[in-house]
């Protein structure tokens, strides 16, 4: 099941229950913006944790406020970005993948939604260099996963490779460390 919320708010954005999220909205506006008594997630950190982007795009119409922080002092952006595939989307792309390359249709189509998300919260003014608990940002995070279509959008929107985690260590050298040598390559430039 995953999390579970104590702001019903919260649990709707996380199962994607787009109707209760409009319902909660629309009966008062400030529950876009509300935080989880437990962990301090709002709803659109927990629909950023899922990948919903419908749900995403309808906070941000309604003004949610991309920056506010959880307990780990996360943004939604930490989580878009640290959003990876499931087991079951893994399990229908090996499957698929025989099909006529239906599984890396699917595979594609799940990494165009996560790039859609993280351009959205982008454009809505997240702050891109927001560093969490562990003095991570989303760079960070994104160099860690090798994921290679989000670091030249976060790279566009003047995220900072050169920000030090609290292990002293830059999105550059975590890129280095792990041998990712186009991702260095992309980080270099945009020193």
């Amino acid at each position: 099941m995953g999390i579970l919320y104590s702001e019903p708010i919260c649990q709707a954005a996380y199962q994607n229950d787009f109707g209760q999220v409009w319902r909660w909205v629309k009966e008062d506006s400030s529950y876009a913006n509300v935080q989880d008594g437990f962990n301090g997630d709002t709803p659109l950190i927990c629909a950023c944790r899922r990948g919903h982007v419908r749900i995403v795009s309808f906070l941000l119409r309604r003004n949610a406020n991309v920056n506010l922080k959880n307990q780990k002092e996360r943004t939604c952006l930490h989580y878009a970005v640290k959003k990876k595939f499931t087991f079951i989307d893994y399990l229908l792309i090996i499957l698929l993948m025989p099909v006529l390359l239906i599984g890396y249709f699917l595979m594609v189509s799940k990494t165009k939604q996560n790039e859609a998300l993280v351009r959205m919260l982008l454009d809505a003014g997240v702050e891109v260099n927001a560093t969490d608990c562990y003095g991570c940002t989303a760079l960070h995070y994104a160099c860690e996963m090798k994921n290679q279509s989000l670091i030249p959008l976060l790279l566009e929107a003047r995220a900072d490779p050169t920000i030090k985690n609290k292990h002293g260590e830059s999105s550059l050298d975590i890129a280095r460390r792990l041998k990712f040598s186009q991702i260095e390559l992309m980080l270099r430039k945009a020193l």
